[in-house]
């Protein structure tokens, strides 16, 4: 279970989370829907430790991760977070950016799950590819990849789907679907779309002005 209590964020003088209070539940598939601007990334980035709070706390699984005197790094917090323009590694090759996600493993463990990761996500072929050679769905799928490859308890999305055709944002939105149900993982998907959030099947929070204005729980 992951606990937000009374998360803040300003920038400058701008506060763009305002008193957060959120409870994630184990598998728990929530979308955050709100307009662009509303601070639904920063709440993200907050719960990932990519930024740290300056009023509250969260914490995952009982454990203390943020608080203003407190920075648990990302790569303690078993979460897998899937950008809006999949932010891959340009020096790598499509199988190098899903290994870098398994660093903690033995190279052959490494290889046969990467590989697998591939085959499931239907980029094998790519796999010796860089990003710049390859098209933004499937930069998509390698993100999805990556994120999934230590088999994380918590998946963010911060709307993967963005700029994306109608068919290609269906088919990947029922990959995001399936993997999570065969993980079992918690997911936070930030969105705008109203269809994307109705498509998660789970509870919608509605978030404006840097606050939740509808609790779907």
């Amino acid at each position: 279970m992951i606990e937000l209590n009374e998360i803040s964020k300003t920038f400058d003088t701008y506060r763009v989370v305002d008193r957060v209070s959120l409870t994630i539940p184990d598998h728990a598939r929530i979308a955050l829907l709100g307009p662009s601007g509303s601070g639904k990334t920063t709440l993200l980035r907050l719960i990932a430790g990519l930024e740290k709070p300056d009023t509250g706390t969260i914490t995952m699984d009982g454990r203390l991760m943020s608080s203003p005197g407190t920075m648990v790094p990302p790569s303690e917090r078993s979460i897998g977070f899937v950008f809006q323009n999949g932010a891959l590694w340009p020096h790598m090759t499509v199988a190098e950016n899903i290994r870098f996600a398994l660093g903690d493993l033995a190279f052959g463990e490494q290889q046969l799950r990467t590989r697998s990761l591939l085959e499931r996500m239907g980029i094998f072929t790519l796999s010796a590819r860089y990003p710049d050679q390859i098209s933004g769905g499937e930069a998509r799928r390698v993100a999805l990849a990556r994120a999934l490859a230590p088999r994380p308890s918590t998946l963010l999305f911060d709307e993967p789907l963005t700029s994306l055709d109608r068919t290609l944002r269906e088919d990947l939105l029922l990959l995001i679907l399936e993997s999570v149900r065969e993980t079992g993982s918690r997911m936070l998907y930030v969105t705008h779309d109203e269809y994307e959030a109705e498509r998660i099947d789970g509870t919608i929070i509605r978030f404006e002005n840097g606050t939740i204005c509808h609790d779907g729980f």
